[in-house]
């Protein structure tokens, strides 16, 4: 709908919003999701959002959700030196990181999150999203 609408794809903001009102509607009988949405923005660079609930949302550099997310994101914020979004002036929010070396990050995390925490599930599913597409990488978790 939005396409014909508006005679253009949807941004990746423009998503974002639509996300954030879906939930919000249902915020009495909430659906209790806590999504992430990732992609990329008009001028070519990466977003990811990150929800309550009830719609709420905000964009970071990185987020995590579900039960495995307090194990992940110290790891996250220690690996990617994500400054304080008190100093002024402001900074970067992530450290900038090879694709490759992004990659593997997720799968250490999850890996160790696996380990400590029984409902991360067996596998991982990363999609790699970059100007050249869409790549997608499995992971099994674990075997037992």
């Amino acid at each position: 709908i939005y396409q014909h609408q508006h005679n253009k794809q949807m941004s990746c903001p423009a998503m974002a919003q639509l996300l954030s009102n879906t939930l919000y509607y249902k915020r009495f009988f909430p659906y209790f999701t806590f999504n992430i949405l990732g992609g990329l923005d008009s001028d070519g660079k990466g977003c990811v959002f990150t929800y309550d609930a009830v719609g709420s949302y905000e964009r970071v550099g990185y987020s995590a959700q579900g039960t495995g997310a307090g194990l992940i994101i110290p790891v996250l914020d220690n690996q990617l030196k994500s400054p304080s979004p008190l100093l002024l002036p402001a900074k970067d929010a992530v450290t900038p990181l090879l694709e490759m070396e992004a990659v593997d990050l997720v799968k250490d995390v999850f890996a160790s999150a696996t380990e400590r925490d029984i409902y991360t599930g067996d596998k991982v599913e990363i999609l790699v999203i970059n100007a050249s597409g869409i790549r997608q990488e499995l992971m099994e978790l674990r075997k037992d």
